[in-house]
């Protein structure tokens, strides 16, 4: 997409409308192949969110032309993801630093350096706009789950394995909180 095309009110209401979509069903993020949009777009979000109570904040983004590059040595992590699409979760190993960039609504360019889980939660969108689901990169079938299956047996074996890697912590109520800088949000 380029810049010029982004100031169309056809494009921001479309930025808006996946905005309130978003947020309406709980995501972590939306990307416009997603509404049946063939544009390079996602917006992105991560705040006292009941579906992902375990993923630390993100500021609201929107990344039209969203690219990510993979530190050389990045390690990788299983995370078991969920998606808006699909009604089922399941692992998918991700790279855990990553660098991104992109445009913002108003075409300025924005380069972002993530790690853990927000980092994940960008490459699961770029694949979205790239024409692949979480689904195609499950490498063991069997831990698709439905969120049901997924909340009642495997939600606190995932947390225990995102606390032992450093990736996640919570507090004595239970609530996400940020740990060790290396799976910051980091705008640098």
């Amino acid at each position: 997409m380029e810049p010029d095309d982004l100031v169309s009110d056809r494009v921001q209401e479309l930025i808006d409308d996946m905005i309130e979509t978003m947020r309406a069903a709980s995501g972590a993020g939306l990307a416009a192949t997603q509404v049946g949009e063939g544009l390079r777009i996602a917006v992105l979000e991560v705040r006292a969110n009941g579906r992902y109570p375990y993923k630390p904040a993100l500021p609201l983004t929107v990344a039209v032309n969203p690219v990510v590059t993979v530190a050389s040595d990045s390690p990788t992590f299983m995370i078991n993801e969920g998606c808006l699409s699909v009604p089922l979760r399941g692992d998918v190993r991700r790279h855990m630093d990553v660098t991104v960039s992109h445009l913002d609504r108003n075409g300025d360019p924005v380069t972002l350096h993530v790690r853990g889980l927000t980092a994940g939660t960008w490459q699961h969108e770029v694949d979205h706009l790239d024409g692949v689901l979480f689904i195609d990169r499950v490498e063991d079938p069997h831990t698709l789950t439905t969120w049901e299956e997924f909340e009642n047996h495997h939600r606190r074996a995932f947390l225990t394995r995102l606390e032992e890697a450093g990736w996640y912590t919570s507090d004595p109520g239970g609530a996400a909180t940020d740990t060790v800088p290396r799976r910051s949000y980091d705008a640098s």
